[in-house]
């Protein structure tokens, strides 16, 4: 029988993660179960974290069946079945745990056999191939687990009628299994030792935050900021977006949770529909490239690269910046455009009450960065950071955690992790698959056969690969499949290994942003009342700087690969280039511009952000001329109108 005390639970779009997934709101026994399984979950990962000894598959396993178990009675079969959780959904995710235990008790017993599996070896295999990637397909849709089935068939054989450079032989399905339950390279490999560390601890933390009323603070801050500036509301949701993104790592649920918030005021004061949800997006879509935690990306990165996480997000942290300014920039150029005026002075928190109601909320970001900085590993950081939230939460009265909430954020963070944590598990697959076969080579050799020695090239192949895969992965997905497959390839034209790497995971988040599918803007225009498709070009434009920003890393020391002279002419040349671009798709600075304007603005933008600091002299002499000569015409005409 179905649990019927779920029944009469609604349904949501889950936004805890990286899509937007039917979830279920489930009631009665199921929800104490799930609720009892979010706290052990997150204890474990936390024993296992800090003093807990346990190999590093062994572990993974352990994650796996978490994850499998909590989303399995989270996420439905079918549409038609959410509202109910399904016998077959409780047998699902009991044999999921159990086949992620099965290695934890029987590893030992295949080393002494001397690695030969036997049938039970090859079933549990099996079982928790099939069973990933029907989880992954309730929470992100078919293209993840198809690309995980295409990518296990060519290695099973399907490379055999191949010609050329893709032809592979094949392996014997016991070979296939073995690689991918017990191999360190498989499942429970690499992908599997980021999420069951850095990313769920990450999570964990940001849930934390949120529960301890870190999100009512942010947007009470941006609101006291940015309040009094020209277009107030939209910068509001540029700074608030900025801030819950860099703890969230998801553009969806930033999207969700800030611009309920919002949107509706961008709206109220002026802004059309369409932009209020374009600004949204654009900056939720940035929370993701900002530091300390970008999402699951740095991890991922410094995992791979072996480059310490902390140069990583200190790298990252300038070109970040860059990029809210350049919506911002949008923000205030529309603003002027449609002669909105700031909020209220008396709908604006003052700055001080707002820090006096909240300035303990700076102590866990402190904390995290701190241990950080004195060199302790990110995974014993996060843990020290929860640590944190939780003591400096006591400081304040009104931001008090009780035992009941730190209970619920316990169990939340191990039911949000779920999308994320099994996008990062059927991604081994993938990643397994292509490290057997040396198709990572083969790939980066075929970007290199089409491209030449061309690096720009290079970067519009990128560019299109992962928006094409954006179309369907979680931008987390898009990136592993991308790094695996054509970071060589920039690599071997020159472009350093952190750059190629960084590159990569920027252009990775552009199907958040970019028509036809982009699950921030969709989901910024549920809230706004517009056009789907209008909100998400209105993204795609205001979210400029995501794609040109990018290309500074592999032309220019921006990621501190040279003088820090030299990195400071870049960041100053290439946001008075950003501004310029911004002038261009808006027509308006000062006043209206006429088409020719508009393409001096475009010139000008190009010479500042082109690697030559000559061109850069060039074009900052002819930006100073262009502005110069708007104001005297505003002020002649503003002369002439009185």
């Amino acid at each position: 029988m179905a649990d019927t005390t779920s029944t009469k639970a609604a349904v949501k779009k889950d936004s805890g993660g990286e899509t937007l997934a039917i979830k279920r709101v489930i009631e009665g026994r199921t929800a104490q179960l799930l609720y009892a399984t979010g706290i052990i979950c997150s204890l474990f990962h936390l024993w296992v974290n800090t003093i807990g000894i346990m190999p590093e598959i062994q572990r993974n396993a352990v994650h796996y069946s978490f994850m499998l178990f909590i989303g399995f009675l989270q996420y439905p079969m079918l549409k038609r079945h959410a509202r109910e959780t399904l016998p077959i959904d409780y047998f699902l995710a009991i044999l999921s745990f159990a086949t992620g235990l099965y290695l934890v008790f029987f590893e030992d017993a295949l080393h002494m056999r001397n690695e030969v599996p036997i049938m039970a070896d090859l079933i549990a295999a099996g079982l928790a191939i099939v069973l990933l990637m029907e989880i992954t397909r309730r929470t992100t849709g078919l293209l993840i687990p198809c690309l995980a089935a295409i990518f296990l068939f060519y290695g099973l054989g399907g490379g055999q009628y191949l010609d050329g450079l893709w032809h592979f032989p094949g392996v014997t399905v016991q070979r296939m299994l073995y690689r991918m339950y017990f191999a360190p390279d498989g499942i429970f490999g690499t992908i599997a030792t980021i999420s069951s560390t850095f990313v769920f601890l990450f999570v964990l933390f940001a849930s934390f935050l949120i529960k301890s009323g870190a999100g009512e603070f942010i947007i009470k801050l941006a609101m006291a900021s940015m309040g009094r500036t020209i277009g107030g509301p939209a910068k509001m949701a540029v700074f608030a977006s900025g801030f819950m993104g860099s703890v969230s790592g998801s553009a969806v649920a930033n999207t969700v949770g800030t611009g309920s918030i919002t949107i509706p005021m961008m709206k109220k004061t002026g802004f059309p529909s369409k932009f209020a949800g374009g600004v949204e997006a654009a900056a939720s879509t940035g929370g993701q490239l900002m530091p300390p935690i970008m999402g699951a990306g740095a991890f991922i990165m410094s995992q791979w690269t072996q480059i310490p996480y902390l140069t990583i997000v200190g790298v990252a942290f300038i070109p970040a910046i860059m990029y809210f300014v350049s919506v911002a920039f949008f923000v205030h150029l529309r603003a002027k455009k449609l002669g909105i005026k700031p909020i209220p002075e008396k709908d604006i928190p003052r700055i001080g009450q707002v820090m006096k109601e909240g300035w303990n909320f700076f102590i866990p970001i402190g904390a995290l960065m701190g241990l950080l900085m004195y060199g302790f590993t990110p995974t014993f950081a996060a843990c020290g950071g929860i640590a944190a939230i939780v003591v400096s939460s006591w400081l304040n009265p009104k931001t008090r955690m009780s035992g009941r909430d730190i209970m619920d954020a316990l169990a939340s963070g191990g039911q949000n992790m779920v999308t994320t944590g099994v996008i990062l598990l059927c991604s081994g697959i993938v990643v397994g698959v292509v490290l057997m076969v040396g198709m990572g080579i083969k790939f980066s050799m075929l970007i290199t056969m089409i491209a030449g020695n061309s690096l720009m090239l290079t970067i519009v192949m990128v560019a299109i690969a992962s928006l094409v895969l954006g179309m369907g992965l979680p931008v987390t997905a898009s990136y592993i499949v991308l790094a695996v497959l054509a970071a060589p390839a920039m690599q071997m034209l020159g472009t350093s290994l952190i750059a190629a790497h960084m590159l990569i995971f920027w252009y990775s988040q552009d199907a958040n942003v970019t028509p036809p599918v982009c699950l921030a803007a969709y989901s910024a225009s549920g809230i706004s009342g517009s056009k789907p498709l209008e909100t998400g070009f209105e993204s795609w434009k205001i979210a400029k700087g995501l794609y040109i920003i990018p290309l500074l890393f592999c032309y220019t020391p921006i990621l501190f690969e040279g003088p820090l002279w030299q990195v400071a002419e870049t960041v100053i040349t290439a946001t008075a280039g950003l501004f310029c671009f911004a002038v261009f798709f808006e027509g308006f600075n000062t006043y209206a511009l006429n088409i020719g304007q508009r393409l001096l603005y475009a010139g000008t933008a190009t010479l500042l952000l082109w690697p030559d600091m000559r061109l850069h002299a060039a074009g900052a002499a002819l930006l100073i001329v262009m502005m110069l000569r708007e104001r005297s015409v505003f002020r002649k005409q503003a002369f002439e109108a009185v």
